[in-house]
């Protein structure tokens, strides 16, 4: 698919059991799977590959090169606790 070339694979993780699945969500059918011990593991596994850094944008960035955004982010919370 365009997009994959373009932007790159867009994973998505899942557990069925003791196996880890994953596949492209842009429909490219690129992905596969992985078996486990445990059930547990296979979905502590998929929980961890399937978070998105855009979820946490600010919180987790470089000291200063993102300090702006970390002061806005903050100003931010502050007036919503209000």
């Amino acid at each position: 698919m365009l997009r994959c070339k373009l932007l790159g694979h867009r994973p998505r993780f899942w557990a069925d059991g003791a196996v880890m699945r994953w596949e492209c969500q842009r429909g490219c059918s690129a992905g596969g799977s992985k078996t486990y011990d445990s059930s547990a593991a296979a979905h502590r596994y998929a929980a961890a590959f399937d978070r998105e850094d855009r979820d946490q944008l600010g919180s987790r960035a470089p000291l200063l090169g993102m300090f702006p955004l970390r002061i806005w982010h903050n100003a931010r919370r502050r007036s919503q606790r209000r």
